[in-house]
Order: C-alpha cells, then structure tokens, then sequence
C-alpha cells in the first residue's frame, strides 16, 4: 500500500470521528444547559425532560434504518447527510424562541445524529480491513467518544455562563462545517446498489416505529411507573411493531435486516453482550454523579472534575492499549479481561459511604472500571464489525448502534429507578445490579468463538484503494 494511500485512510479516519465528536459531545453539553434552558423559555418539567428525550428517541430509533440506507445509497453520502442535518438542526435549536420549536428541533437533530453515527462504524470498516490497523483505527473511535463525553459537561459549561445556552448549540455549526467540506474533500463516493435492492418500506415503517416506542416507553417509564397503563400500553405496542418486522424479513424478497446477520454467533453475541455492558455502565455514570451531589454534595464542577480521570482513562486505554492487547491476545480474551475489569470496578462501589467520602479509596477504584471499558469496547466494536462487508456493514454499524443506545437507556432507567428514594442502600442496590448485568455479559463472551478467521476486506481492491477514501 503506498505511503499517500495510507495517510488518506488516517485522514478520513479523522473526518469520521470529528462527526462522531460533535454528536457525542451534544449529549453532555446539553446536560448542562437544562436549567439554563427551563429558565429563559419557562419549560417545565415534562417540557424540559423532551429537550433529552426527543433527541433520544429519534437517535435510537432510526439507527437501524440509517445503517441499512448507507448500504443501500453509499455510506458517504449518508453520514454527510447527517452531518449536515445535524449541524442544520443545532442552528434551529440555537435559535429556538419557544419549547416546541426547541424540541421539535431536537428531533430533528437526533433524526441527523442518526444518520452520520449508523454507518460510522461502517466507514471505519471498510477503510482499515487488515485487522491490526481496525483494532487502531476502532481505539480511536473509542477514545473519541471519551473525550467528547470528558469536556461536553466543562464546555457546557463554560458556553451555557460565558455566552448563554444558545451557544451550546451554535458551537456545533463551525464544527459541522469543517467535517461536511473535509468530507467532501477526503471520502470518496461509494454508491450503493440503490433502494431497490432492499427498499422494505413497510419493514421501515415497522421497525423505525417499534423501536422509537421501545426507546420512548424505556425514558418515560421511570417517570410515569414501569407498571402504568400507559407504560404497558406502549411497550406492547413497541414489541408488536418488532414482532412484525421481524415475521416481514423472513417472508420478503428484499429484507431491510437480513435474518442471516442476526445468525452468525459473534455479531449476535458481541450486540448482546453490549446491550448488557452499557446498560450497567451508563446507569453506573449518571448513579456516581447522583451519588456526589445528592449524599457527599459536591458541585457541579467538583462532580465533573471527580469524574475526569475515569473518561481520560477510557481514552488513554481505548487509544493506547487497547489495539497492542487485541493483536497479541485476540478480541475475545481482551474482552474477557475488559469485561472482568469493569465488574469489579463497579462491585466495588457497592461499599461507598453514607458518611464523609475518602476519593482515594472510594472513588478512584472506578479506574479499574474505566480501563475495563477501553478494552471491552474496542474488543466488542471489532467482533460486532468482524464479519461486515461492502452490502451489510452499515447495517452492522446501525445495530451495534442501536443496542449501545437501547442498552444506555435502559440501564438509566433501570437502575436510577432502583436507587431512587432508598438513600445510600439505593445506590448500592443500584451498583449492584449493574456488576450483575456485566457478569451476565461475562458468561456471554465465554461463549465467542476462539479462533476467528481474520477480517475479509470490506471492498474491492481493499488493498491497495480502499472504499471511502478520495486519492
């Protein structure tokens, strides 16, 4: 491969994670802004809890969907059409004057976070298909993400005081700007076979709605009750929807999620074990951030800044280690040992204090954690994106998506409902059932497979000009 080849798959890497940065960094921004946000359009508190959940909703649901239209319509022009949707919807947000365009833009933005994250994976794939340099390239994305999520809260911050909320969400238009014209400049078109190909309208209609009442009903069943009618109401429908879809894949011509993929054994496994392994580690977030506000009382900004080394060290790790441990170990052993990290690591916080906090011996142990997670999450990308090639790798980029989205809401949900209003023995309970999730997704990954062929190439010619790079 020439020298000016590989420099321009590293440079499309980077457009790549600088569209995954401005949609991971909106998520903590955004936090921060809320009574900022409540304040100056006099939302209350249902209002202000769809400022996050519109977002939410579009994003999860219609991963799966962005994911198989990248490969039906090139996954270039996909993630830059969500780019620039995105960019376009932080503008309205910006400028939002009352709570329903507001949120209504946040749909709209969740709907292009959608679009750009469901095939990042994809691109990612097939730009690096010798399995040493994906490992790399997948640490990247890995330290990507922790970076967006260790300085959106202190951005957010700084924007929401310094110039106003409305800032949190015009800083993503410079941002947006530069990854849609580096896009143009450093992705080269890769068109798919069209709609026709696999255009299942009604399949889309299917799980595009179940899984946006899936996503809904798991925001809103903390606040409403897990066992109100209405919680009931859309979880069965939300389950009917997905039923559907799935009885219409096995009988159409042009299936929108071919049954086949849900068959191979490590792409199923390595989705569950990461529905299993968010849903314990975001609940573990948002509880430890509950946990120093609410019982030791710490800022906001002391919050943050306790919580600092945990996200520098999942992007230390995801950057620097986790690559070296795969090519000399494999995924599926650097998984286990992810894996076996971040159980402990949160068992551990089963024994914090209802008294004064030592952050030494109480709180740093959650490094072992955030090690653990480098690790797993690099190991789980490469298993869940081992098998993609040219038809079907945006199709597994949107669903190991989707369940890392499906997984945080629902270990949110969850778990915050657990530790709610039982004190300091809420919390434990909480932590608890989280280092339950993550042994069960222990037990999983012992059943991977051993041995695994290396990775194919994800394109024609893979070699020596591989797809989405523009020479």
């Amino acid at each position: 491969m020439s020298e000016n080849s590989s420099r321009a798959r590293w440079l499309a890497l980077a457009v790549v994670c600088a569209g995954m940065l401005m949609v991971i960094l909106d998520g903590s921004i955004t936090t921060v802004a809320l009574p900022a946000i409540q304040a100056d359009l006099h939302i209350g508190p249902a209002g202000l809890a769809w400022v996050v959940d519109a977002y939410v909703v579009a994003f999860g649901g219609l991963l799966l969907l962005a994911g198989r239209l990248g490969d039906l319509l090139g996954r270039r022009r996909t993630y830059l059409a969500g780019i620039a949707g995105f960019t376009a919807a932080s503008v309205l947000c910006g400028l939002a004057a009352n709570p329903g365009t507001l949120i209504a833009a946040r749909f709209l933005q969740g709907a292009g976070g959608a679009l750009a994250s469901a095939v990042g994976l994809g691109m990612v794939a097939a730009l690096f298909p010798d399995p040493a340099e994906r490992a790399k390239a997948f640490g990247a994305v890995g330290f990507t993400g922790a970076t967006g999520a260790s300085i959106g809260q202190v951005l957010g911050g700084v924007l929401t005081q310094g110039l106003g909320w409305h800032w949190i969400f015009f800083i993503n238009l410079p941002i947006g700007a530069a990854a849609l014209l580096a896009g143009l400049r450093l992705l080269a078109d890769d068109r798919g076979p069209g709609l026709r190909a696999g255009a299942d309208a009604p399949g889309a209609v299917l799980v595009t709605g179940g899984l946006m009442l899936g996503v809904y009903t798991i925001v809103e069943g903390g606040p409403t009750g897990w066992t109100s009618a209405r919680t009931l109401a859309t979880g069965a429908a939300a389950l009917l929807l997905l039923a559907a879809f799935l009885l219409r894949q096995t009988r159409t011509a042009t299936p929108l999620l071919p049954l086949r993929i849900l068959a191979r054994r490590t792409t199923a496994l390595a989705n569950l074990i990461q529905l299993l392994m968010l849903a314990a580690l975001f609940g573990f977030q948002i509880l430890l951030a509950l946990y120093l506000q609410q019982v030791q009382h710490y800022g906001a900004l002391a919050t943050g800044l306790a919580m600092l080394p945990a996200a520098l060290t999942i992007g230390a790790v995801s950057l620097l280690l986790a690559a070296r441990t795969i090519a000399r170990f494999g995924e599926r052993r650097t998984l286990l040992l992810g894996l076996a990290l971040l159980t402990v690591g949160i068992g551990l916080l089963t024994r914090l204090p209802a008294g004064r906090l030592d952050y030494a011996a109480d709180v740093l142990p959650t490094l072992l954690s955030a090690a653990g997670f480098g690790l797993a999450a690099t190991a789980l990308t490469a298993l869940g994106m081992a098998d993609a090639g040219p038809a079907d790798a945006g199709l597994l980029s949107g669903l190991l998506t989707t369940t890392q989205q499906v997984g945080a809401a629902l270990g949110v949900a969850v778990l915050s409902a657990l530790a709610a209003g039982r004190g300091v023995g809420g919390f434990h309970l909480a932590f608890g059932t989280g280092a339950g999730l993550l042994l069960a997704a222990l037990l999983l990954a012992l059943a991977l497979p051993r041995h695994r062929r290396p990775a194919a190439p994800a394109g024609p010619a893979a070699a020596e000009s591989p797809a989405l790079v523009r020479h």
